[in-house]
């Protein structure tokens, strides 16, 4: 059973440099290598994004489900978004 198969892919410059590189300097023995380490990094990202939202939004749900008397109304949550994004935005515009 085959495990692997090709693909071909189109880099920018950049990047295509920076693969070029890393098997230059002897770090991967080929560019499928480099391609292979880039993903598991993107996998590993991704997983400790995913657990930390499960643990974020399990602890937020159990916590609702012992006082939902606590939760905040979707307008009142949306009006404090608003508010921070426009004052993020004035401080931005301050910092040109």
């Amino acid at each position: 059973m085959r495990t692997t198969r090709p693909l071909s892919v189109t880099l920018p410059i950049d990047m295509l440099e920076m693969v070029e590189a890393k098997v230059a300097s002897g770090e991967y023995a080929s560019e499928s290598e480099v391609i292979h380490d880039g993903l598991r990094a993107l996998r590993a990202r991704d997983d400790a994004v995913e657990k930390r939202l499960q643990a974020e939004i399990g602890e937020a749900y159990e916590a609702y489900k012992r006082d939902p008397c606590r939760a905040a109304p979707a307008k009142e949550v949306f009006a404090r978004l608003r508010a921070h994004h426009e004052a993020q935005v004035k401080a931005d515009v301050g910092d040109l």
